[in-house]
């Protein structure tokens, strides 16, 4: 078939690239959305200051094209320094630029076959090849698998921690141990949702110089619509990234998502409060599935990931949309059963649960 007179003038990568498919943005009225893991809870009131605050003349101007507040922001709060900090345009383009800094076509890419669906979209985009380890068989990474690899053969490793879409986590000694096994290559700690559970390995960057960790402020602080992420590591691997950004755009972040990402830092009580509630509200709900006969994977996120043995995921999931609630669903080998339900608030949960109970007893 005969291309569109358009498309004949793509470059055969992007013809074979298979694209990310975000979660979707509908706009039904009344809908509750469960399908991105966006916060339930509004920015801190202090986000909204700052941001208020810098809507002024300055606006004209170019903002800071190295986010410097932002990173000694970041670097005091976590005690390292300021040129171990990489901040751009949401935590899939930091992840644009480290695919592209530190993985090459040469080896392949080790990653989980269950893992974060926009790694094998960069393999695609700069042409490297994968080595993809399977999940056990509770979901968990297989961490004795990936230590038999030989870490000369391998390009490098990322792995999300929690993974994603399972929320299953691995601990600090764990991720050690991979920084020590495959101490000649990049290892990527893709940490998302590490604050509604987890410890950050950015404790770990200064005994393992290969050992870079991503985050997103999209979620445990509220600030999806500003589009902001970080990574910590090296001060040498954060000057490669710095390198990739500055033959890209200079300039990723604006002066509002600088001040509005600076102020979510400094507002550590309000942090705080919010983890806690969504742990609290998703151990609830995961109990509140469990008695309703659903199996659900042990979570570190901010969502559960659940299946029922008499009742199709596909199914499920078409059914609560019918009640305008709806939730992720993956049609993909292994995880097909299963919908990735993003915690909300005690009452989109309570919605949640009787749409739930409306759908399966039919």
């Amino acid at each position: 078939m005969s291309l569109p007179l358009s498309q004949r003038f793509w470059v055969d990568s992007v013809r074979r690239l298979a694209p990310y498919v975000p979660g979707e943005q509908p706009k039904i009225p009344d809908l509750i959305k469960l399908n991105t893991n966006e916060n339930p809870f509004g920015p801190s009131p202090r986000v909204l200051k700052a941001i208020s605050e810098s809507l002024d003349e300055q606006l004209k101007l170019y903002p800071d094209p190295q986010s410097t507040a932002l990173r000694a922001t970041v670097a005091d709060y976590y005690r390292i320094n300021v040129d171990q900090v990489f901040a751009g345009n949401g935590s899939d383009e930091v992840l644009a630029f480290v695919f592209r800094a530190f993985f090459s076509p040469e080896k392949p890419l080790v990653y989980a076959d269950i893992t974060y669906s926009f790694y094998p979209v960069y393999c695609g985009l700069y042409g490297l090849n994968s080595h993809i380890v399977p999940l056990d068989d509770d979901l968990a990474i297989d961490v004795p698998a990936l230590l038999k690899i030989d870490p000369t053969t391998v390009s490098g490793l990322i792995l999300p921690n929690p993974n994603a879409p399972t929320g299953r986590l691995l601990d600090l000694n764990t991720i050690g141990q991979l920084a020590a096994h495959f101490s000649n290559t990049a290892v990527v700690i893709d940490e998302a949702y590490i604050d509604f559970g987890g410890k950050s390995a950015v404790a770990l960057i200064d005994q393992y110089p290969n050992l870079l960790v991503t985050q997103s402020l999209s979620k445990s602080r509220s600030l999806a619509g500003l589009r902001i992420g970080l990574a910590m590591g090296d001060a040498g691997l954060i000057e490669a990234l710095h390198r990739i950004k500055d033959s890209f755009n200079s300039y990723p972040l604006d002066r509002l998502a600088q001040a509005g990402a600076k102020a979510a830092f400094e507002d550590e009580d309000y942090f705080q409060h919010c983890c806690q509630q969504i742990m609290t509200m998703r151990d609830q709900l995961s109990q509140d599935l469990q008695s309703r006969g659903f199996e659900v994977v042990e979570s570190a996120a901010n969502f559960v990931f659940a299946r029922h043995p008499e009742h199709s995921g596909a199914a499920l999931a078409a059914g609560l949309r019918e009640h305008k609630v709806i939730v992720r669903h993956f049609d993909k080998p292994r995880i097909s059963e299963y919908l990735r339900i993003s915690i909300g608030n005690a009452e989109q949960n309570q919605a949640l649960l009787a749409a739930l109970d409306a759908v399966m007893a039919k």
